[in-house]
């Protein structure tokens, strides 16, 4: 007979050593969670924050916009394409995640299992496919295997939306590599990549005026935050920012 400490104790799922380092897909109960480098960073428990970034985004956008485009940067647990897929405003949308293990957790399509965890299931299994399934059986919908900064810089269009779930957020980095995005270059590749007027949305594991700040030197305009309450600690955050009109190039 199963118990409230049975459902509460953490299973490995799978197990993996990448070239960002350990990622780990645990169940706890009926939900699953991402460990990265020993570091917890997401699970399905709630989901708020993460449809909030696509909503925000959104609601940010001129309301005469015909299918804006929108790039979701990082696929995670999959509550942010769940989310855009399901409102039909949006054109195209692009998902880019570099790590292979999570879109292969979403898609199985490794050609074999890669983990030495014997409690672990089979790699090549969509074990979050419950909730990215339908999304990325949208015809609008690109996932794409890719570091960010890399598809900035060569994709062949613009967005009006850039909507990113990245690592914990711009004040702490579980993966050192990813501190170029919130740098002041990587802002400038997210700013360049906006059309004029376009929305840049952030999510962060808690607010950060300093991350504003940063916002606001890269030449967005509109700044500002919004906060989601969470059981216990600080709040979630979603940054906004708008890249001008008549912003060159």
């Amino acid at each position: 007979m199963s118990s409230e400490n049975d459902a509460a104790r953490a299973v490995t799922v799978d197990r993996r050593s990448g070239p960002y380092g350990e990622v780990v897909l645990r169940r706890r109960g009926a939900h699953h969670e991402i460990i990265a480098n020993g570091v917890f960073l997401m699970d399905t428990s709630d989901g708020r924050s993460e449809r909030l970034l696509i909503r925000a985004a959104a609601k940010a956008l001129d309301p005469a916009a015909t299918a804006p485009a929108v790039l979701v940067g990082g696929l995670g647990v999959g509550f942010s394409l769940a989310e855009a897929a399901a409102d039909p405003r949006w054109g195209r949308i692009t998902v880019v995640e570099r790590e292979p293990a999570v879109i292969e957790w979403h898609t199985g399509s490794a050609p074999e299992a890669r983990t030495t965890d014997p409690g672990a299931g089979a790699a090549t299994e969509n074990h979050l496919a419950y909730l990215s399934g339908a999304a990325l059986a949208d015809p609008r919908v690109e996932l794409v295997e890719a570091d960010l900064l890399d598809h900035l810089a060569t994709a062949p269009h613009r967005y009006d939306a850039v909507c990113l779930d990245i690592d914990n957020g711009p004040d702490w980095t579980v993966t050192e590599s990813n501190d170029g995005l919130y740098a002041p270059a990587g802002l400038a590749a997210c700013r360049d990549r906006l059309t004029p007027g376009g929305v840049l949305a952030v999510w962060s594991a808690r607010p950060s005026p300093a991350f504003e700040a940063a916002l606001r030197s890269a030449g967005f305009t509109d700044v500002r935050t919004e906060e989601i309450p969470v059981p216990r600690g600080v709040p979630d955050a979603v940054h906004l920012a708008v890249r001008p009109p008549d912003t060159a190039p």
